[in-house]
């Protein structure tokens, strides 16, 4: 059955794989986003420009929608840490309004981060243990969608979501590969801790199989759990020119973080389709195709864009309609 989709925040690295697919599954798209990251949406969906914290202009789509799924949050440790009060706007409190003013469908990424580090693998059963002021604003936001939402807890993203959309180089295994890519060398702190990772398009692909149903409650969306060091070995098998420094660990990069997706596999279906070297060869790809001017770029980082680019006191404040 078509459904009319509002996806959030629609126009970052998840939302251009997940309006692909919607598409493709003959979904009625419409995408709310303030592009932040982008100059402008070049995708032929229906689009609106606004701010999550603008009520008013977010209310009469929500009321179009059959289901949302919510992208829109300000992401990553350091990104969050340079804006704590919008982090908590946008991560926290804009969720617990959507659940308030909203009774349709809803889909909403978290993150694996919010178990902490510890041995073994985490199931969706382990206490949560946010450290930062992101992890704990995503806690939070699952709080206010306990018994609503269908919660994917995200394993690190790593991959192409589609060939128009901002590519990140701030996840481990894509910034391995452009590294590799352009500069011959790849800098690995530590290398002995695990990460659990996930392909964008896999994620997408359960967000989008889920609009019509009614599963709900937290789930691990995770690949391959691999260790960092094996990891950086993994792409220089692809870019074997490329050397692999090692440095001493730093404090953000000790302990596991190891996920099982048993329950997501089951209940879910979730049948991953890429594995990380897929998404090591599609990223060696897109930086060697010369689509990106400028591959380096502050823009492909969230918190490097953000230091280079700091947000306008307009966009700071709450309840204004973005224009960035």
């Amino acid at each position: 059955m078509v459904k009319r989709v509002l996806v959030v925040g629609g126009a970052g690295y998840i939302g251009g794989a997940v309006t692909d697919l919607l598409a493709e599954s003959g979904h009625d798209v419409r995408v709310y986003d303030c592009l932040l990251w982008e100059a402008e949406y070049r995708k032929p969906h229906a689009f609106v420009r606004g701010d999550i914290r603008d009520h008013e202009r977010l209310a009469p789509h929500l009321a179009w929608a059959d289901a949302v799924i919510w992208l829109a949050a300000l992401v990553a440790d350091g990104a969050c840490a340079l804006y704590p009060k919008l982090a908590v706007e946008l991560n926290d409190r804009a969720v617990a309004w959507l659940v308030a003013n909203y009774r349709g469908r809803i889909i909403f990424p978290s993150t694996s981060l919010a178990y902490g580090v510890g041995d073994g693998e985490f199931s969706e059963d382990a206490p949560l243990r946010p450290q930062t002021l992101y992890q704990e604003t995503k806690v939070a936001a699952e709080r206010h969608l306990t018994g609503r939402a269908l919660v994917v807890r995200l394993a690190t993203l790593f991959g192409v979501a589609d060939s128009t959309s901002r590519p990140r180089f701030d996840l481990v295994p894509n910034l391995f590969t452009m590294s590799a890519r352009t500069d011959g060398a790849l800098m690995v702190h530590g290398g002995q801790q695990f990460r659990g990772f996930c392909h964008v398009r896999d994620v997408a692909r359960v967000m989008v199989d889920h609009v019509g149903t009614s599963m709900i409650g937290p789930f691990n969306l995770c690949t391959e759990n691999e260790r960092i060091i094996d990891l950086a070995a993994r792409v220089q098998r692809h870019i074997p020119a490329a050397r692999v420094d090692v440095q001493p660990a730093d404090r953000s990069a000790t302990g596991d973080v190891r996920l099982q997706s048993t329950r997501a596999r089951h209940e879910l279906g979730f049948q991953p389709r890429f594995t990380l070297d897929d998404g090591i060869q599609q990223v060696r790809d897109l930086v060697s195709s010369g689509r990106l001017k400028d591959v380096r770029s502050s823009r492909y980082s969230n918190e490097a864009f953000l230091n280079a680019f700091p947000l306008s006191e307009s966009f700071l404040r709450v309840g204004t309609t973005v224009d960035v």
